[in-house]
């Protein structure tokens, strides 16, 4: 009965698989507006009511690739960050920076459906959550860890952040522990230029303008360490 038990799971795992290989084919000619389950059915000779068993909906189909993608995102970062000393602050940051590019450019198609245009209709859950923030939690450890050794140092003073901005700060802070507002607000800018800056390579909008690309964004990503304090 257990061998039994354990051959079904070990099929519907790999058929499971194999759908999702398919769907995120689909997202790279298709879009990810364009994901059909019928489609992924046709491709792998199932009847379509078959492969509900597996997704009941394109919803939960979609749901499962951005879990995926904002995982397989995460564990690149977390492995660039082990992967450096831990008291060389900027060190980490522009290794993270460099792990946040190099997965959106070789997965385009799924950086697309994590950072493009929302899919029309389709609302994500809070099943989300816990992958999406594994990056961003990185970060948080990497300014906290800065903050707690002294080695936060901006190049130039700058403004503090509004009083009125102390909520935000605090939710904030769920993910960047124990510092203070200003670090949070400039750890929150520099994540924005990180993630600005790999999509508007990603979307074109560098085209024609910027060919040096790598070297530009290393530079870019170096003034944004800068910014939030972390000498270099």
């Amino acid at each position: 009965m257990t061998a039994s038990r354990t051959a079904r799971e070990r099929v519907r795992a790999e058929l499971t698989k194999e759908i999702t290989d398919i769907a995120r084919r689909q997202l790279a000619t298709e879009g990810a507006g364009g994901l059909s389950l019928r489609a992924v059915a046709r491709e792998m000779g199932m009847v379509s009511s078959a492969i509900y068993r597996y997704f009941p909906s394109r919803d939960d189909l979609l749901t499962t690739l951005i879990i995926d993608g904002y995982n397989a995102l995460g564990e690149a970062v977390e492995q660039a960050d082990a992967g450096c000393p831990q008291e060389d602050f900027p060190g980490r940051w522009l290794a993270v920076c460099h792990a946040v590019r190099d997965w959106a450019v070789a997965h385009p198609h799924e950086y697309a459906l994590l950072y493009g245009s929302p899919v029309p209709g389709y609302q994500a859950p809070q099943d989300t959550i816990p992958a999406a923030v594994r990056d961003t939690i990185v970060l948080g450890r990497i300014l906290s860890d800065a903050h707690h050794a002294a080695a936060i140092t901006p190049a130039q003073p700058l403004p503090p952040p509004p009083a009125s901005l102390r909520e935000d700060a605090a939710t904030v802070r769920a993910i960047i522990p124990d510092v203070p507002d200003d670090v949070i607000f400039r750890g929150v800018t520099a994540w924005t230029a990180l993630y600005g800056w790999v999509s508007f390579e990603l979307f074109g909008q560098f085209n024609n303008t910027i060919e040096n690309r790598r070297t530009a964004f290393e530079h870019s990503m170096r003034l944004m360490a800068a910014t939030m304090g972390l000498a270099q």
